[in-house]
């Protein structure tokens, strides 16, 4: 990149507003719901399941068949192809066949006049059911030997030895709960039926491709007759990876077998009841450590409830193994991970991809330690830092860029760290029921697709005879400003104002076989995807316009004044009038795919990471010790998104990613009763952050630095390593329920969320020890 283009580094830090700000801020923006519809358009509703394992000994739709709108009904017997929706291994029907595996999986599919329809009619089948004994939590499922994958190791040394012979030792075990993405627009498909065995899904999903390869198979077509397009989604989170596939292939179907249009809008509650959530997480360690805070030795065992299927739950959980280690060198060090099936859900893809959870249990561990050693954590983090001979993680990967100690010291001082925690210590003293506390947690994230044959990205870009430019790729927009940064390096490549530059729906049949939208690596891979399309045009234009003035071709220059060949300025748009009359091609595909990763699963060694992502937060909180409430008072964060595509696009992923980690953490609580079954379901239930929980002093700055690897502008990915930065807010939750029981040393038994009943048992606990 900065070989074949030095100017594109010189550059400042662009702020350009996000693409579609415009178009939400007026209403017009559309999404796959706001798409025209003709009038003989057909709505869907699933028939769900109201048992949680069971097999189906007779289901009677004569009812549903017959209700007021109903069109037509479908089940499992009438699909063409492969009933199957499962991203990578073929256990997840769109219709159950047979059995039910959790509750709420849908049975059977309504086609009516309008949704309200679809949705009545969907609860009127009779269902007689064989139940049989069911999975619910992590330690049934671990007593009935239920599994979606054997249990991995990774390890370095020899933890047992080192924990035998280490000066002190801890344990502890804690759980974390799951996440509902809780996107501000629900799952939506709208599928078109064309010619000849054709259909044309409009679907709000982070992975075209996938859900084009599902649905061809679905109906019993080919891939190219199936066309998946996207022009933006309300939000995805991952949640709308894989999950959002049934909704395209329901309405696939329908389409295909009536011929008409069909349109799957899922309600609210239907739409949190059928996807998929964060992986929920227990925890058990054994540490052991010096005077000095240093990990000698450690033991850690994670232990998730992946749901009825697979999904991508091998992946999420070898991600979680990844983060364990977080900023930290660990010597000794065992993980072992166990993937739960159980008769819910299954959990799915959300930002961090697992990531969140390994990282917290070891701050959670570092936190652990400093208590037992009446130590600052912060002095503890920083004696466990990845640094010169001690560079190597658990997986075999050298940290070779590391900058968190520099960053981490940088905040600490910027952010007036030890000052403040002594104005803390000495608010707890004088403060017998308000108790507070502060923490400065780090974040390491590894960026690329550990499933290394996604690391690939393509792009198209056309340029028009009157210099204006298109530019299509991979990558789908779901709100985190992918479009403009890659129509940013399009227009930088030319010279051109962004305006210049017309961005275009995603879309299967422009840029084929893409990978899904995730893992933090869309400007990554698409942004030079595009810049290598565009550089290609831009060398065909040099060459004829070095052939045509007569120059050579490193006298021919694009700039913000034009075009110079030569002795000649020109504007880009007589450029490309020039160069169409010339028979010059002005359009190139574009493809990348990310250098230098591999990864030995089954040993669990490997590069499985293009780069890291670093950042660190400070975060101050006060709780009330009579009712378990909490308040985030202060939030400062530094991160590193290397020379950044769009300043102002960053720093709103980095506040956006903080506070919904915040609510992972201290708010969103998922409540399931004991047959599996959701019980937080609406916004009446299920507590999202909203703007009274973003803290008053609220900071964002970027670390001043560029990536060590030669991606595009030499930048870094953000969309998920800022979701582990509220590890702060629990960390500093931890210590200040730790001094609501002064003299005891001891780490509360907090799980995640911190809700205020959890705090409150917390101090109680801690108060009876």
């Amino acid at each position: 990149m900065a070989e074949r283009d030095p100017a594109w580094q010189a550059r400042a830090r662009p702020e350009n507003p996000h693409d579609s700000a415009h178009l939400h801020v007026t209403g017009q923006a559309r999404y796959a719901d706001d798409a025209p519809e003709p009038v003989d358009m057909l709505h869907l509703a699933f028939g769900q399941a109201g048992e949680t394992c069971a097999r189906i000994a007779a289901m009677d739709l004569s009812a549903v068949r017959a209700a007021e709108g109903v069109v037509a009904v479908y089940t499992a017997a009438d699909i063409p192809g492969d009933n199957n929706v499962g991203p990578v291994r073929h256990d997840e029907g769109l219709l159950a066949d047979g059995e039910v595996t959790f509750p709420g999986q849908p049975l059977f599919l309504v086609a009516a006049t309008s949704q309200r329809a679809a949705r009545k009619a969907a609860r009127l089948g009779k269902v007689v059911y064989e139940t049989q004994p069911a999975v619910v939590t992590i330690a049934e499922a671990r007593a009935a030997g239920s599994r979606i994958e054997a249990t991995q190791r990774m390890a370095r040394g020899d933890a047992g030895a080192a924990l035998e012979a280490a000066p002190h030792r801890i344990a502890g075990r804690f759980a974390m709960g799951g996440q509902d993405h809780f996107y501000l627009e629900g799952h939506v498909s709208v599928a078109t039926p064309g010619e000849d065995g054709q259909v044309h899904v409009l679907c709000s999903t982070q992975h075209p491709s996938e859900v084009q390869h599902l649905v061809a198979h679905l109906l019993g077509v080919s891939c190219a007759d199936v066309t998946v397009e996207v022009r933006r989604m309300g939000g995805g989170f991952g949640g709308k990876e894989t999950q959002a596939t049934s909704f395209a292939a329901a309405a696939a179907l329908v389409a295909s077998k009536t011929g008409r249009a069909a349109k799957f809008r899922a309600d609210r509650d239907d739409d949190m009841v059928l996807t998929g959530k964060r992986h929920e997480f227990e925890v058990a360690y054994e540490a052991g450590f010096d005077d000095a805070g240093q990990i000698l030795a450690l033991s850690l065992h994670l232990a998730s409830r992946c749901g009825a299927s697979e999904d991508l739950s091998p992946a999420i959980n070898d991600r979680a193994m990844f983060h364990a280690d977080n900023c930290y060198f660990l010597p000794d060090v065992e993980i072992v991970s166990e993937r739960l099936k159980t008769n819910t859900v299954s959990a799915t893809a959300f930002r961090g991809f697992g990531g969140p959870q390994g990282m917290l249990a070891i701050e959670r561990i570092i936190d652990h330690v400093a208590l037992a050693l009446g130590m600052d954590p912060l002095d503890v983090r920083s004696a466990n830092l990845y640094g010169p001979g001690r560079a190597v993680t658990p997986y075999g990967m050298t940290v070779a860029d590391n900058i968190a100690p520099q960053l981490i010291a940088q905040l600490r001082r910027d952010a007036d760290y030890d000052a403040r925690a002594r104005a803390v210590d000495a608010f707890n003293a004088a403060s017998p029921i308000i108790k507070k506390g502060i923490a400065l947690t780090p974040v390491k994230f590894g960026i690329s697709f550990t499933t290394t044959h996604l690391n690939q990205a393509g792009a198209l870009v056309h340029v028009y005879a009157d210099g204006s430019i298109q530019v299509n790729h991979g990558g789908t927009e779901m709100g985190q400003g992918l479009y403009v940064k890659v129509a940013q390096v399009v227009a930088d490549v030319f010279a051109v104002p962004l305006a210049k530059v017309r961005i275009t729906s995603t879309r299967t049949d422009k840029v084929p076989n893409t990978s899904a939208t995730a893992a933090s690596s869309g400007s990554d891979l698409n942004g030079m995807a595009a810049y290598n399309a565009a550089m290609t045009i831009r060398d065909r234009l040099t060459a004829f316009l070095a052939r045509i003035h007569g120059c050579a071709a490193h006298e021919v220059v694009f700039s913000s004044e034009g075009v110079l060949a030569g002795e000649e300025r020109l504007t880009f748009a007589q450029v490309a009038r020039k160069a169409h009359m010339g028979r010059i091609s002005l359009s190139s595909t574009g493809f990348y795919a990310t250098p230098g990763i591999e990864y030995d699963r089954a040993a669990h060694r490997g590069r499985p990471f293009y780069y890291f992502a670093y950042g660190a937060a400070v975060s101050e909180v006060a709780i009330d010790s009579l009712t378990g409430e909490h308040k985030v008072l202060a939030v400062d964060i530094l991160h590193d998104v290397g020379r950044s595509l769009n300043a102002a696009v960053d720093k709103g992923q980095i506040e956006g990613g903080f506070l919904q980690g915040q609510g992972w953490l201290t708010t969103e609580d998922l409540v399931f009763d004991g047959k599996g079954r959701l019980l937080t379901h609406s916004p009446a239930t299920y507590k999202i952050p909203t703007a009274s929980d973003r803290a008053k002093h609220f900071t964002v700055s970027l670390w001043d630095g560029e990536n060590v690897e030669p991606t595009i502008n030499r930048s870094k990915a953000v969309g998920e390593p800022p979701f582990m930065l509220a590890i702060s807010v629990f960390s500093a939750l931890n210590r200040a329920v730790a001094a609501a029981a002064p003299g005891k040393r001891a780490m509360p038994q907090l799980d995640a969320p911190a809700t205020p009943e959890r705090v409150l048992a917390a101090i109680r606990e801690l108060a009876a020890r």
